[in-house]
């Protein structure tokens, strides 16, 4: 029986251990914080080394409900995670060299288990942090615990708390996906044809996933469904909707441009932390413009939800044609705001 690996494999693993050095210096999971006294949202950032985000922040907050505050040093898994992940690293580097199927299939069931002991330890303390409270607290809810979710959303009283893979852990993620489809294609013997491509397309997401960052871009608003983040009403109409979206990705989203104005004036949000400012094309309510790329029609008959009254146009020459039926005035992003 061969056991040697296929020189397509090696280079897989290759690739794999040298992803995994990413993750030495990329956030691998995010705790984000929403609730209404925080628009902009807190987030706390989880590395291999350290706690960052608005660490001092969320102290303040676990203080008033008797939660442990955070601190990186009360952590013994920031000391000893980094080697851990180099010590993977280095043997599936050794792996690609030695190219033995063997200890190419020791090292990935050995990295499966560390993730799910990884998992189980990350829930371990998410459950002493959000169960061990302090009796002496200002603010004691009976029967309430605060353990934020391991993945995904939960409710804790007027925080949604959501928990979720970052660069590093979708690295992770990509790192241990590639190498169980290199196992089983060792395993099925197949080292020529298509799948070869396959497994190196799959080895590469290891190595893009570093390159990946929270979108800043525009999402299409659902009708129905979405609400205006100002006035809070249910947007049914998309031809008037706009969006704002941070710098962390978190997007606002309008039923009328008078409440992107308004949401602005109000500071809901630091012009600092906007990403960008978008609005619906009037013509084409699926597509959203850059504010400041964008040619806008302020007209009575316009009749837009929230009597904003105003529509976005991607050219001049669709403004022009829409004058002709809703007689108004020209404007710019930048009068807007004034």
């Amino acid at each position: 029986m061969n056991n040697k690996i296929s020189n397509s494999s090696r280079v897989v693993l290759a690739i794999c251990g040298l992803g995994l050095l990413v993750v030495l210096f990329a956030p691998i999971w995010r705790i984000e914080l929403t609730a209404p006294q925080y628009p902009e949202g807190l987030y706390l950032s989880i590395y291999a080394s350290k706690l960052a985000g608005n660490v001092e922040i969320i102290n303040g907050l676990n203080h008033y409900i008797g939660m442990k505050t955070l601190h990186t040093e009360d952590f013994i898994e920031f000391t000893v995670l980094p080697w851990i992940i180099i010590f993977f690293s280095v043997l599936f580097i050794i792996a690609a060299i030695i190219a033995s199927k063997k200890l190419m299939n020791a090292f990935f069931f050995l990295f499966v288990a560390f993730g799910v002991l990884a998992m189980a330890d990350f829930w371990r303390w998410e459950y002493e942090y959000g169960h061990n409270l302090d009796p002496n607290a200002a603010i004691i809810v009976p029967g309430m615990a605060y353990q934020p979710p391991l993945i995904g959303f939960k409710q804790l009283l007027n925080f949604g708390a959501y928990s979720i893979p970052d660069i590093g852990g979708w690295i992770f993620i990509g790192v241990g996906a590639t190498l169980l489809f290199v196992v089983i294609r060792e395993w099925k013997g197949k080292k020529t044809g298509p799948l070869t491509r396959k497994v190196k397309a799959a080895a590469a997401f290891a190595l893009l996933a570093m390159l990946s960052s929270c979108s800043t871009e525009p999402k299409p608003i659902v009708l129905g469904k979405d609400n205006c983040d100002f006035c809070k009403m249910t947007i049914s109409d998309a031809r008037f909707g706009g969006e704002i979206i941070s710098r962390k990705s978190k997007i606002y989203k309008f039923d009328d441009p008078h409440c992107v104005k308004s949401f602005l004036n109000e500071n809901k949000i630091e012009k600092e932390n906007i990403a960008g400012v978008y609005f619906v094309d009037f013509t084409k309510p699926h597509g959203l413009i850059d504010a400041n790329k964008a040619f806008f029609l302020q007209s009575p008959a316009l009749k837009s939800p929230m009597n904003g009254n105003i529509a976005a146009f991607t050219n001049n020459d669709t403004l022009e044609k829409a004058v002709l039926s809703y007689y108004g005035n020209k404007t710019t992003w930048e009068d807007m705001q004034k």
